[in-house]
This record gives C-alpha cells, sequence and structure tokens, in this order.
C-alpha cells in the first residue's frame, strides 16, 4: 500500500504556472500510490496567484479514473460572482472507500495574526491488510495557538476511532445511516504541519493517548532512525522560502502499523509546488 501526500499550492509550481494536469504528472513520476492526499486544492478562487478560478477538485480528479476522490472543503465563501469560493483537501484512493468523514479543526480566534479555517478529511480503506483510515490535513501556519489546538484535536479524533473499533456490540439497525461501519484504530496522518521536527508539537502529537489506543509514530523515524528528514519545502520556491529547506510535511502511522513501515522517501526533484511530494510505503 503507497501513499503520496503534497502540498500542492492550488497547483502552483515555482515557474508561478497554475496546472493541476503537472501536479498528476509529477505524482505519478514520484509513486505508483494507492491513495493520494493533498493540501491546498482550490474551487474558484481567481483571486490567488496564477489561478484562472479553476475548479481544482475535479480537474485532479479527472487525471485519476478509476481513483474515488473525496473533497474536504474547509473555506466555502460566497463569492462577487455568486458562485462558492472553496478551498481545501483532496484523498483520492484507488483503494475502496468504506467511509468518508470531513472534521473542521478548532479555530479559535487569534486577532493578531491572519488564519483560515482548517480541516481534516478522513476516509476507511479496504487495504491488502484489512481496514485502515488515512487522514490528510494541514494545520494553521501564523497562529500557534490555533495549531496546537488542531494537534489536540487530530489527537483526539485517534482516541475516539479507537473508541468506535473497540465497541463492536451487535446493535445494529436494518439499512439506513445507523448502520454499523469499520472504523479502526490503524491509521495514517499526512499533512502540511507547519511545525518541524525540533517542535515540541512535534513531540505533543506523538505522546501517549491512553490505554487501548495505538498513538501517532513518525514513519520517518520507524523507518530511518536517527537520519535527518530530508527538506520538504523551500528547496527550489526561495521567494517565498529565502532560508535553508527543511521539512515540515511528515506521515504519521499509529504505532499497530509501524511494523508495516517499508519505505519513506521525498522527491527531492519536482518543483511543481512550493512543496516536495512524501511517499510512504507498506507492506
Amino acid at each position: 500500500m503507497i501513499v503520496l501526500t503534497w502540498n500542492i499550492q492550488w497547483s502552483r509550481g515555482c515557474d508561478g504556472r497554475v496546472d493541476p494536469q503537472r501536479i498528476v504528472r509529477a505524482a505519478r513520476e514520484t509513486a505508483d500510490f494507492d491513495v493520494l492526499c493533498l493540501q491546498e486544492v482550490a474551487r474558484n478562487f481567481p483571486g490567488l496567484e496564477g489561478s484562472s478560478g479553476e475548479d481544482q477538485f475535479a480537474l485532479l480528479s479527472a487525471e485519476l479514473p478509476g481513483f474515488t476522490p473525496i473533497e474536504g472543503v474547509n473555506t466555502d465563501v460566497l463569492g462577487e460572482d455568486g458562485a462558492r469560493r472553496q478551498f481545501g483537501n483532496l484523498i483520492l484512493s484507488r483503494l475502496p472507500v468504506l467511509q468518508a468523514f470531513r472534521h473542521l479543526l478548532p479555530w479559535p480566534a487569534d486577532p493578531e495574526v491572519p488564519s483560515m479555517q482548517r480541516g481534516a478529511v478522513e476516509v476507511v480503506l479496504q487495504s491488502p491488510f484489512g481496514p485502515v483510515r488515512v487522514t490528510t490535513t494541514h494545520l494553521e501556519y501564523y497562529s500557534l495557538k490555533q495549531r496546537t489546538a488542531q494537534v489536540d484535536q487530530l489527537r483526539a479524533l485517534q482516541a475516539e476511532a479507537a473508541a468506535h473499533a473497540r465497541d463492536t456490540e451487535d446493535r445494529e439497525k436494518e439499512g439506513g445511516p445507523f448502520r454499523r461501519q469499520a472504523r479502526p484504530s490503524a491509521g495514517i496522518l499526512t499533512a502540511d504541519f507547519n511545525f518541524r521536527a525540533e517542535d515540541p508539537l512535534y513531540e505533543r502529537l506523538q505522546a501517549p493517548l491512553g490505554e487501548s489506543v495505538p498513538r501517532y509514530v513518525d514513519s520517518w523515524r520507524v523507518c530511518h532512525r536517527d537520519i535527518p528528514h530530508q527538506p520538504t519545502l523551500g528547496l527550489f520556491d526561495k521567494g517565498q522560502w529565502p532560508g535553508p529547506p527543511f521539512a515540515c510535511d511528515f506521515i504519521f502511522v499509529t504505532e499497530d502499523l509501524a511494523r508495516r513501515v517499508r519505505d519513506v522517501k521525498v522527491n527531492l526533484r519536482t518543483d511543481a509546488s512550493d512543496h516536495q511530494p512524501v511517499v510512504l510505503t507498506l507492506g
């Protein structure tokens, strides 16, 4: 099972050109992925640099026939033309999608800085080794207060899923939305977290969650131990990121999946976004 995660900067490359088709080509050149997790996907946002207001959710999905697209719209506002302007995350899976959830993350007021509503989109997939959850998100950049609350909510969602997984009592009602569905504790969490590995929030996300709740662990550390993370931001775009490149895009797995981690790598070649794609292989 191969998962690729990428902050695509509304499909805008380091050349300033917005090209959703190029994003999919670069992702395919990176890995033969089963699941593609994308952050910063836009629909009808012509104010974004380089964008004509194209529906990137639709264009990206059209490039991957046979994949199920699950949208996670976090910003949804009325444009001057009367159309909805939407921005968020997208998961595309060629594995069966058993369930999908869209979680709005906490957004406590922080008037000192700009910010936007953030969210996490979660899918339960039928993987080769059973049901597994994949969640992708993009945490707040400017506000430490909001980013901290969002990390705590991601931890709470993992505890919630583990509680659902432990609840095996048969209370099924005939048909309809009350029908019991799989929501396992085994999960994969991908994101542009907007924190680095030396940030306390990196450790906070991986802190124990209590008895019978598998915690998140960094798949890079599972695979590469003490080798520093390869950079995922600022490698090519020196206009926005003039300093040394660094890693802020990670893939965490629950500790019950750690034994399945076979490889974690970063595509250090593409400049189709200001971020680099990260790929996890489970076996």
